[in-house]
């Protein structure tokens, strides 16, 4: 078992960094356009006098400190992983109780964690072959010290490719001992580097990159697809 406070820390400043998300999900008006956060409870109790099903699209906005709420363009990108959290949608570092912003240092790491994901996704559900799913690539500048599990061999446990236990152990300890975030290496792409956020102002500026198609042929994903371009790419 880790010993979770002794874990070192590590400057990560990135530039351009990757993440890719579902196209499913628009943007929630109140977070690109109201830029002051400070103003969000009292325009969502209004709000709610309306429309009952606000919560739906904005979730649990009390999950994030009121000082660590970003809003103003692109906001939504940054928001949704803390305010959209269910133990049903367990991650490697967080359980469900907490949100967490995974990104990767670049596109090919981003790529191979999504695509993982997406693979074990497919096969619970035994899905059909065929291109699936709509995917958008998000580039965005991270900044942060972060808890480093990069020394390797020493914290293997947590980086366990199939078993998360360990790791959201870590992270929920981490988390509220006043942990800003994670930095480990990918298990999907090897010599590539992740990032696991705690709160969304340690990202900044995300911009829309690329539109992804995913291609399932049943039992992996096996091609990628620009759709701008009609460029399809093999995943090895």
């Amino acid at each position: 078992m880790i010993d979770a406070t002794a874990i070192p820390t590590a400057a990560v400043h990135w530039n351009q960094a990757r993440r890719i998300i579902r196209s499913i999900y628009p943007p929630a008006d109140l977070f690109e356009d109201i830029a002051d956060p400070a103003d969000w409870p009292l325009l969502i109790s209004a709000e709610q006098k309306t429309n009952p099903r606000l919560m739906d699209t904005i979730g649990n906005l009390d999950l994030v400190p009121p000082d660590r709420r970003v809003g103003g363009t692109g906001a939504s990108y940054l928001m949704a992983p803390f305010t959209h959290v269910s133990p049903d949608r367990p991650s490697r570092f967080g359980a469900g109780a907490f949100g967490v912003l995974y990104a990767g240092e670049s596109f090919e790491t981003a790529l191979a964690e999504t695509i993982h994901h997406h693979e074990r996704f497919m096969r619970r559900t035994r899905e059909p072959e065929g291109w699936t799913s709509q995917f958008r690539e998000l580039v965005l500048d991270v900044s942060l010290t972060a808890h480093d599990l990069t020394d390797s061999g020493v914290y293997v446990e947590a980086l366990d490719p199939d078993d998360y236990g360990e790791a959201q152990r870590v992270g929920a300890i981490l988390k509220a001992n006043g942990s800003d975030g994670i930095l480990y290496p990918s298990v999907r792409n090897v010599g590539g580097r992740c990032v696991g956020l705690f709160y969304p102002d340690l990202a900044a500026l995300p911009t829309q990159g690329r539109h992804l198609d995913y291609h399932w042929n049943g039992d992996r994903v096996d091609f990628y697809r620009e759709p701008a371009s009609g460029t399809v790419f093999e995943v090895q």
